[in-house]
């Protein structure tokens, strides 16, 4: 299964017709009943007054899922009693429903009992899951994905709704980190490993990654005496690496990148490029969104071409 996230371009106007679904069934108006709107006893509605999961039929889906989607994210879960994998996927979206306290709703769809809605957003395998925003659909995916990579697409799902939201506490990077800081490097670098290989773009743990390399090459190494042997041989690039990894660590990580930008432009071949790559995993270090990072990466840029 391919990753799923928000891509714009997967549903243009039309692509998806709802139409018929909005033409709301001949019946009185909706209440909002416990029956009707409000969650299961399981999953109850957020703690801010805000519904979590809802089950809607044709009848409610105009209110539910397309006039709801005008003000809050709305992602569908399409599933069936039958469906093994939808025992899997179904109760951990319900669950970060009810932690998302409003954010967003989870609607659940029987495609059993509810065939015309399926047809309509061509549903041909479940666990299908939709996110419907200003009532259209913006992205989907089908069957069970892991809860990490789940957690990001909703937070997209958000983001393109406008939802201004707090990134979700991460206990996998708890865990890393609390290695990492009682000098457990093996175990730190085992779990962010696992972290990047269940979310390979995750910016806190390849930074976590490269603390943990950054922590292994200054083990044992004499503060003082690396800086005034960098200084004395400014052209020994071991000397240089181990200098700007503990001015790294020292917190003048600006001082670090323009020592290695200047041997930049005084080596070549396979000594500039290991020099590279080393201010790279430092660049990796603080961050994509750290000044001193992207004034350096101009920088290196200049000094590379």
């Amino acid at each position: 299964m391919s990753d799923p996230r928000i891509t714009s371009s997967i549903f243009t106007r039309g692509a998806v017709d709802l139409s018929a679904l909005r033409t709301p069934a001949p019946a009185p108006a909706r209440p909002a009943t416990p029956a009707q709107s409000a969650p299961s006893a399981d999953f109850p509605g957020a703690a801010g007054g805000g519904v979590a999961v809802i089950d809607v039929s044709e009848a409610t889906f105009q209110s539910e899922v397309l006039e709801r989607s005008l003000t809050t994210p709305v992602i569908v879960d399409f599933w069936a009693e039958w469906c093994e994998p939808c025992k899997q996927l179904s109760p951990v979206l319900e669950r970060l429903a009810a932690e998302g306290d409003g954010a967003w709703v989870l609607a659940k769809v029987d495609v059993d009992a509810n065939p015309r809605i399926a047809q309509m957003f061509r549903v041909q395998g479940i666990p299908m899951v939709y996110a419907v925003v200003g009532g259209q659909p913006i992205d989907a995916f089908s069957g069970v994905v892991p809860e990490a990579q789940l957690r990001q697409w909703i937070q997209a799902v958000l983001k393109a709704g406008g939802v201004s939201v707090a990134e979700p506490e991460d206990p996998r990077l708890d865990e890393a980190d609390d290695a990492l800081m009682s000098g457990d490097l093996d175990a730190a670098e085992r779990a962010y490993r696992k972290i990047l290989a269940e979310s390979p773009a995750d910016a806190a743990a390849e930074a976590g990654l490269a603390q943990v390399g950054l922590a292994r090459r200054v083990a044992g190494a004499d503060p003082g005496a690396a800086i005034a042997a960098a200084q004395a041989n400014p052209d020994d690039v071991e000397a240089q690496l181990l200098a700007a990894d503990i001015e790294v660590l020292s917190g003048q990580a600006e001082a670090a990148y323009a020592r290695l930008v200047g041997l930049v432009r005084r080596t070549a071949g396979e000594e500039r490029e290991k020099v590279r790559q080393h201010l790279v995993s430092l660049f990796t270090v603080a961050g994509p969104e750290d000044p001193a990072v992207a004034s350096a990466r101009r920088a290196l840029a200049s000094a590379l071409f």
